[in-house]
């Protein structure tokens, strides 16, 4: 296939940006989309030329790092993966392909492609872990019974791979999807409620602190998470807050 892509170029957060055109030819349709952007680089190296910069990692759709903005669309036309997952047959040859970082004022950019993401690190930070008896005395957590719609809830909520398309879908660039799975992930589990108060008010605080916007409840956020994330999430988030504040 032969394609040009328009890639947003910007040397820092502190720099103004651009849009700059890349013919390419010759992509194989059973590329994925980030080894199309490697043969783009390569090319930009032979010519001498700076390389466009993107994130990545694992390339298996778990760590959450290839975050871009394809088309206007969070990773892409393809519903469910990653962008490192996005095979280049879901386009058609002579396509024009728009690529940009995620956009939110949470997400600075560092460079091209490469958004800051550690706001949604420290939304964690701040509440994501559970206290445990460490004291010779411990309970095995096998020992403990949890109803398997609770368990099979929590696990779910847990698949989040923190890459920030929530927010970059939300046209508020609010965090909540993000924040109520990692809530979630332990308001079900009876292991989660030694802190489950001061969780989700210090993981509201700081999510609220990084800039992040308020829910749409457009669902956006839902259609565009790579994991399908759940809105029902979002609802336990609220209740649990609700909860929280009145204590």
């Amino acid at each position: 296939m032969n394609l040009t892509l328009k890639v947003w170029r910007q040397k820092s957060a502190a720099d103004k940006g651009q849009i700059v055109t890349y013919p390419i030819a010759g992509v194989d349709p059973d590329q994925s989309f980030l080894e199309m952007m490697d043969v783009l680089n390569e090319q930009l190296v032979e010519k001498g030329e700076e390389t466009i910069e993107f994130d990545h990692d694992c390339r298996e759709g778990i760590c959450g790092s290839c975050s871009l903005q394809i088309n206007g669309e969070p990773h892409g036309p393809d519903t469910g993966v990653a962008t490192c997952q996005l095979h280049m047959r879901r386009f058609k040859d002579g396509d024009t392909i728009v690529v940009e970082p995620f956009r939110a004022k949470a997400f600075p950019v560092i460079k091209d492609l490469i958004v800051d993401r550690s706001a949604l690190e420290r939304i964690q930070q701040a509440g994501g872990y559970i206290s445990v008896n460490t004291s010779g005395n411990t309970q095995d957590a096998n020992a403990i019974p949890i109803p398997k719609e609770d368990a099979d809830a929590s696990f779910f909520a847990a698949t989040c791979i923190q890459c920030g398309a929530c927010v970059a879908a939300c046209k508020n660039a609010s965090a909540m999807l993000f924040t109520s799975a990692r809530v979630s992930q332990f308001a079900l589990l009876p292991q989660g409620q030694v802190e489950a108060s001061q969780r989700v008010l210090a993981m509201v605080e700081q999510m609220d602190k990084e800039g992040f916007g308020n829910c749409t409840n457009t669902s956006a956020c839902e259609i565009e998470c790579p994991k399908g994330i759940s809105l029902e999430n979002i609802a336990r988030l609220n209740r649990e807050y609700m909860k929280a504040s009145v204590l």
